[in-house]
């Protein structure tokens, strides 16, 4: 049920792509349940002028390397949850891809169960 975008900068390799693809799931199915199979992913590479963030908004130091992710799921999960989730996803992409955590943006949007639809003009889980 969660569906991820993942912006970052233009010029990264595949197998780059792939591994913070892969990074952002397994932190989900880890710590917010999510079904191993349900994997629904938009990844955009933005010329530098794209992407626009604050370098240093609260005190956090980014870099070109942002990367900002926004994840779309049902509501109800407690903030412990999201903390969890948050953590798990800068701990995967710093071990796996040396990704600064202080360069990792992420946004959660809940939304009701109603409204989704995986296919065929249902409301899947309605």
């Amino acid at each position: 049920m969660p569906f991820v975008r993942i912006s970052l900068m233009e010029g990264k390799l595949e197998e780059y792509k792939q591994t913070i693809s892969n990074s952002i799931h397994d932190a989900m199915v880890k710590t917010i349940n999510c079904p191993p199979l349900d994997r629904f992913q938009v990844m955009t590479d933005h010329r530098k002028t794209d992407l626009i963030y604050d370098p240093s908004y609260l005190g956090i130091n980014r870099t070109d390397d942002m990367i900002m992710i926004q994840i779309t799921l049902n509501e109800g999960r407690t903030v412990e949850l999201k903390k969890a989730l948050y953590h798990e996803i800068a701990e995967q992409l710093k071990a796996r891809l040396e990704i600064r955590p202080e360069d990792i943006f992420i946004n959660l949007i809940e939304v009701k169960k109603e409204n989704w639809s995986f296919g065929n003009g249902l409301a899947s889980y309605a």
